[in-house]
C-alpha cells in the first residue's frame, strides 16, 4: 500500500513536471550552448594603449579628513589625478573592450569610446591570437567605429539581423569581454525599445536585462538565430556593476554606419534642412490635429532640400519615405538612415490639409562643413535642450536669447543650466538655473553632449562624482556632483 501510494505521488510529480514542460513558453530555449559555441569565435577583445601626459603642477598636500569621510575619497582622487611633477614622464594607459568580426577579410565593429584616443589597437581573437588593428573610420554621433585586421586565414564572422523585428520580451544573448575576463556569454530579453538615454542625436537604444558590465562595450547582441541585432554600449548602474539595465545600439543604426565607414571612411547621412520641435497636445489642438504626433517645422534652412521641395515653417511632418513619423525624435533617424541624393516622399499637414511633397536629400556632413547647421541639432532634428535625468538637470548651449534671459556675460563660454529637478543630486549640491557649467573634470565644455560623455566616462572609470566649474549668481565655484556609482 505504501509502495503504491509512493508510485502515485511520483506519477503525480512527473505528470506535473510534464505538464509544466508542455506549458513552457514557445521559443524558450533549453540551452544557449550550441548558439554560443557557434558565435564565440567571431567575438573579439579590443585592447588599446594610450600615452597620457602627467606633467602638471605641484600643489598643496591632500587635506586630512576623518577615516570614512565622504570627502576623503573625493580629494584623494582629485589630487592624485591633478598634482603631478612638472618633470613626470608620460605614462602608458591601457583599456579593454569588445568587438565583433563582420567579414572573413577582417573588418571589426566596436564602440568609438572603446578606441578613442588610442595610440595602438590590438584585436584578440577567441583563440588568443593578437592582431594589430588599423582604424577604418569612426562616427562619434552614434559611438560606432570600424577596425581592420589582417589574417592569413579567413576569419569567423557574424551576420546582421533586423533589429526592427525585435519585440519586447524576445530572448537575446550578449557576448563580450567584461572586466577583461575574455569571451563571456549572458542571456536575457529585450526589456524595452527606442530608449533615449541622452547619448546623441540618434538615440534609439534597445534595453535588456542581460548582464552587461564594463568591458562589454562594443560587443554584439544576438537574436536566437545567431544574428547581430545590436551592439552593447552602455549600462545604467548606481553601483558600477550590472543591475539588469543595459543598452545596445540597434543593428538598424550600426549596420548602415559601418557600411559607410568601410566604403567612404566616414558617414554620409541624409539631410532634410529643417529645424523641428515636438508637437505638444496644445500645439496639436491649435493646428486642428486629432492627436499630438509628427514633427513641427520651426524653420527651414535657406537653400536646403526642404525649401526646394516647398516645405515651410509651421508644416507638421507626419510621414517620411512611406514610414509614419510618430514623434519628433523619429524623424532625424529616418532622414539620417536614408541615402544621400535619394528622392523621398514627405507627408505633411499644412493648415489642416494633408499633402505629399518629394524631396531630394542632401548630405548632412557637407551641410555641416558649409556651416548650414549652426542653428540645428544633428541636421535640425533634435531639441536644443538635453536632460540628464540621473543628475536632475536640463542643459542647453548658450544662445543670444539665453544670454539675455539669464544675464550671462558675453565673454563667458560653457553650457547653461535651464532646469534643476527638485530633490535631484544637482539640487542637493545647490546647482541653480541660469548657472553656466564652464568645465567638467577641468576640461572646458560648450555642448550638453560633452557633459553627458564626461558623466559616462566617470561611471565607466568607477568614479562616484565629477568636478564641475560653475559661474553664475553664486559666483565662480567648484562642485563635486554625484554621478550614481
Amino acid at each position: 500500500m505504501a509502495w503504491g501510494l509512493a508510485m502515485l505521488v511520483l506519477a503525480a510529480v512527473l505528470g506535473t513536471a510534464m505538464t509544466a514542460r508542455a506549458q513552457a513558453p514557445a521559443g524558450a530555449p533549453d540551452s544557449f550552448a550550441d548558439l554560443s559555441e557557434r558565435l564565440l569565435p567571431a567575438v573579439v577583445n579590443i585592447s588599446t594603449t594610450q600615452t597620457v601626459d602627467r606633467r602638471q603642477f605641484d600643489g598643496p598636500a591632500i587635506p586630512q579628513f576623518p577615516p570614512g569621510s565622504p570627502f576623503e575619497e573625493f580629494f584623494r582622487d582629485f589630487f592624485e589625478n591633478q598634482q603631478r611633477s612638472p618633470n613626470a614622464p608620460p605614462r602608458r594607459a591601457t583599456s579593454l573592450g569588445s568587438g565583433f568580426i563582420i567579414s572573413p577579410d577582417g573588418y571589426v565593429v566596436t564602440n568609438n569610446h572603446v578606441i578613442e584616443g588610442a595610440d595602438e589597437i590590438r584585436v584578440i581573437l577567441y583563440d588568443d591570437t593578437s592582431l594589430t588593428a588599423t582604424l577604418v573610420g569612426v562616427d562619434d554621433k552614434t559611438d560606432i567605429a570600424v577596425l581592420k585586421v589582417e589574417s592569413e586565414e579567413p576569419l569567423p564572422f557574424v551576420e546582421w539581423g533586423d533589429s526592427e523585428k525585435m519585440r519586447v520580451g524576445d530572448w537575446i544573448i550578449a557576448i563580450g569581454n567584461p572586466f577583461g575576463l575574455g569571451g563571456s556569454v549572458t542571456a536575457g530579453i529585450i526589456s524595452a525599445r527606442a530608449r533615449d538615454i541622452n547619448q546623441g542625436p540618434y538615440d534609439d537604444f534597445l534595453q535588456t536585462d542581460a548582464s552587461i558590465n564594463r568591458g562589454n562595450s562594443g560587443g554584439p547582441m544576438f537574436n536566437l538565430a545567431g544574428e547581430v541585432i545590436g551592439m552593447n554600449t552602455a549600462i545604467f548602474s548606481p553601483t558600477g556593476g550590472s543591475v539588469g539595465i543595459g543598452f545596445a545600439i540597434p543593428s538598424s543604426i550600426v549596420r548602415p554606419v559601418a557600411s559607410q565607414l568601410i566604403e567612404y571612411g566616414r558617414t554620409r547621412r541624409g539631410w532634410l534642412g529643417v529645424r523641428i520641435q515636438t508637437v505638444t497636445d496644445e500645439i496639436a489642438e491649435s493646428l486642428g490635429l486629432d492627436r499630438a504626433y509628427g514633427a513641427l517645422v520651426a524653420s527651414v534652412t535657406p537653400g536646403g532640400p526642404a525649401e526646394a521641395a516647398g516645405i515651410r515653417a509651421g508644416d507638421v511632418i507626419v510621414g517620411f519615405d512611406d514610414r509614419e513619423v510618430e514623434d519628433m525624435r523619429r524623424l532625424p533617424r529616418l532622414v539620417a538612415e536614408t541615402e544621400v541624393e535619394r528622392r523621398v516622399k514627405v507627408e505633411i499637414i499644412r493648415q489642416g490639409e494633408r499633402r505629399t511633397v518629394e524631396v531630394e536629400l542632401g548630405e548632412l556632413e557637407e551641410a555641416e562643413n558649409e556651416g548650414l547647421l549652426s542653428e540645428e541639432e544633428g541636421g535640425g532634428s533634435a531639441a536644443p535642450e538635453q536632460t540628464l535625468s540621473a543628475l536632475g538637470i536640463t542643459l542647453a548651449e548658450i544662445t543670444d536669447e539665453l544670454r539675455q534671459r539669464y544675464r550671462i556675460d558675453p565673454s563667458l563660454e560653457g553650457v547653461v543650466i535651464t532646469r534643476v529637478e527638485p530633490g535631484s543630486p544637482a539640487a542637493e549640491k545647490g546647482l541653480l538655473e541660469g548657472e553656466v557649467i564652464v568645465e567638467v573634470g577641468q576640461v572646458p565644455v560648450t555642448h550638453p553632449r560633452e557633459i553627458a560623455e564626461a558623466v559616462d566616462n566617470a561611471r565607466e572609470a568607477g568614479r562616484r562624482s565629477v568636478l564641475l566649474l560653475l559661474d553664475g549668481e553664486a559666483g565662480i565655484r567648484f562642485v563635486a556632483l554625484n554621478v550614481g556609482n
